[in-house]
């Protein structure tokens, strides 16, 4: 039914088919935050040029958050690994560790959920990140074991943007960008422009803002952390203009 519609929007068995809404919720979107609304507005000019940081080699791989609603700390990982790549001070295949973040990190709930900005000001006061090589990724909260592991990068500083698309296509040209959204209706999700209309601004999932298109009214370019094998090769297309999904609640820039 949602194909019929949404033509531009392709939707289909994922791997996340056999869960229940129910079960998709608790298992892979956080549990813990608090909403934000936002009124839905067109922007009064649209932005003709492309902006995508993955194809200028600025991202690090598509991750995978297992069944954690870890996405908050991933979303920060992966601004903090761009902001570093941008910066020259790491490549593009030096992974940073959520699960420091998922184990240590006392201001957030883990896999129960939190801010990405909280995260990113951890890692500042913490004086970095460790590496993935340091201490792996196990999907669950758990003991935190912070001491053992290597530093990988650290940033200066964090900016929360404006909630308003033309800033924040504004701040999209300077280093990819930390956003949340409600991801409630992604389940399904395999290629085209996510239609607004199928989404709230009851925000339940963080991700990374990777680039822009103008082409088709304009759409943002999203990257997600589900894995590679979903949606498509694990990013999502959003409207541009209409606060799609509530994606202007909470963006948050990283410098390093």
């Amino acid at each position: 039914m949602k194909n019929r519609r949404a033509s531009a929007t392709i939707f289909g068995l994922t791997k996340f088919a056999d869960m229940s809404q129910q079960e998709f919720k608790d298992t892979i979107l956080m549990k813990t935050l608090q909403q934000h609304k936002r009124v839905a507005k067109r922007e009064e000019s649209q932005p003709a040029t492309a902006i995508d940081w993955v194809a200028k080699g600025m991202t690090t791989p598509i991750k995978n958050q297992l069944q954690c609603g870890s996405c908050w700390i991933f979303s920060a990982t992966e601004t903090i690994e761009s902001a570093n790549i941008i910066a020259g001070k790491i490549s593009n295949n030096l992974l940073l560790a959520p699960q420091e973040i998922v184990d240590c990190d006392g201001g957030g709930s883990g896999c129960g959920g939190g801010w990405p900005i909280q995260a990113m000001q951890w890692i500042i006061s913490q004086g970095g990140q460790d590496t993935e090589a340091s201490y792996p990724y196990t999907g669950e909260d758990g003991t935190c074991a912070s001491a053992t592991g290597k530093i990988g990068a650290t940033i200066a500083s964090v900016q929360a943007i404006a909630s308003d698309e033309g800033q924040i296509y504004s701040a999209l040209q300077s280093s990819p960008l930390s956003i949340c959204a409600d991801a409630s209706e992604w389940s399904d999700y395999s290629g085209g422009i996510f239609p607004a209309s199928q989404c709230s601004d009851n925000i339940d999932h963080a991700i990374q803002l990777t680039g822009y298109n103008p082409s088709q009214g304009g759409y943002w370019i999203v990257r997600n952390s589900w894995g590679a094998d979903w949606g498509q090769n694990g990013f999502i297309w959003l409207p541009y203009g209409v606060d799609a999904c509530g994606i202007t609640s909470n963006v948050v820039s990283a410098t390093a």
